[in-house]
């Protein structure tokens, strides 16, 4: 090998990172044991941060540009080095590269119910699920604090340390809110918010940020669903007798369209069309359906009457028409004792008084003479 190649393959000329993976928080960049030269060019994407770490000291941090590595660029690396501004040797340090974009379609979602107190419902039990974004915000303090000397730190390592901060923020924001259950879906963007805020402190401590933070969805357990869903079905039935009647039509006119139903079928579609013809036109057009008529009252129970005897000059009474019957049958009362009742012309034979003849049906008459 010629000396020239093993003096320039001693050294490194450029610095840099290309990744397209998309999930590559933080790479290092293998230097291979080859020291880097000084006055080497370090190139920094937008969407990047180089950190540099000499003797496991954090370093310089270069933001997106193009740098000649020197001392007057390099002012925390010249004074551990103790480096004087003439000084131009070769130098070995770790450098790391530091994704600052954002990470997108993180999704997170509680694994247990959120137990709350409805206002409208009362206890009820809630599970949450959206998505959010990550990005780093101070890479020097997301090295020393989160990724220390992983060569190849990706997101899947702190995913699953933001989600559970986030759970717990949403369960504290979604129950501590007073939403009621039902408007909750028109309040999301709102508890988002209050979720992002709650956490950006603790995030930050990371540095790390979480620039967004929905909640696409707030549900119920599936029997309180089955139960809404129910009571939102006879909401829009309405008046739920109607609809009974409309039921039973059709359901009379299924069996007489089925064959063999038997001889009440056609009778069966009769009545359903009747009915339904009846709940069909409700009146007026755009007028609303017309209470069915009232069933007509039963007439007045006919007044009993209460009468008075006449016997020996004076009046007895007054007794019902019971209490006469009984006095029929024991010949108190006979035809030809006299009656009287409000509302009657005088003094008239029982036997003359319709409502009374009937009584003496039951007793034969009396045998005519000389029989």
């Amino acid at each position: 090998m010629p000396i020239f190649d093993f003096l320039s393959g001693q050294f490194i000329d450029v610095i840099e990172w290309t990744d397209d993976s998309r999930d590559t928080l933080v790479h290092r960049f293998e230097r291979h044991g080859h020291e880097i030269k000084y006055g080497a060019k370090l190139t920094v994407r937008e969407g990047q941060a180089a950190v540099f770490i000499h003797e496991g000291q954090l370093a310089d941090v270069f933001l997106p540009g193009l740098y000649m590595l020197e001392t007057n660029n390099m002012p925390i690396m010249t004074t551990l080095q103790h480096w004087d501004h003439g000084f131009k040797s070769p130098f070995k340090s770790e450098i790391y590269f530091v994704s600052t974009t954002r990470m997108t379609d993180l999704k997170w979602g509680t694994k247990n119910p959120i137990t709350l107190r409805d206002p409208e419902f009362g206890p009820v039990r809630l599970r949450a699920f959206g998505t959010y974004t990550i990005k780093v915000a101070d890479p020097a303090k997301f090295m020393t604090e989160i990724v220390g000397t992983d060569g190849e730190f990706t997101r899947d390592e702190i995913q699953y340390q933001i989600r559970n901060m986030i759970v717990q923020s949403a369960s504290r924001a979604l129950a501590g809110s007073r939403i009621p259950v039902l408007d909750m879906a028109a309040n999301t963007d709102d508890l988002g918010k209050i979720v992002a805020e709650q956490i950006s402190a603790t995030i930050a401590d990371y540095g790390l940020a979480v620039p967004e933070l929905y909640i696409e969805n707030v549900s119920l357990p599936p029997a309180v669903e089955e139960a809404l869903d129910k009571r939102t079905s006879m909401g829009v039935l309405g008046d739920l007798s109607k609809y009974q009647q409309y039921a039973t039509a059709e359901a009379m006119q299924t069996a007489a369209a089925t064959p063999n139903s038997g001889m009440g079928a056609g009778l069966g579609m009769g009545m359903g069309m009747g009915m339904a013809q009846q709940m069909a036109n409700p009146g007026p057009w755009g007028a609303a359906p017309q209470p069915a008529a009232a069933a007509p009252a039963p007439p007045p129970p006919p007044v009993e009457h209460v009468w008075h005897i006449a016997e020996g000059g004076a009046t007895k009474g007054p007794f019902s028409k019971a209490r006469l019957g009984r006095m029929v049958t024991d010949g108190e009362v006979t035809r030809e004792t006299y009656v009287w009742t409000q509302g009657q012309d005088g003094w008239k034979k029982a036997d003359d008084v319709d409502e009374l003849a009937q009584l003496f049906t039951v007793m034969p008459p009396p045998p005519p003479p000389g029989i």
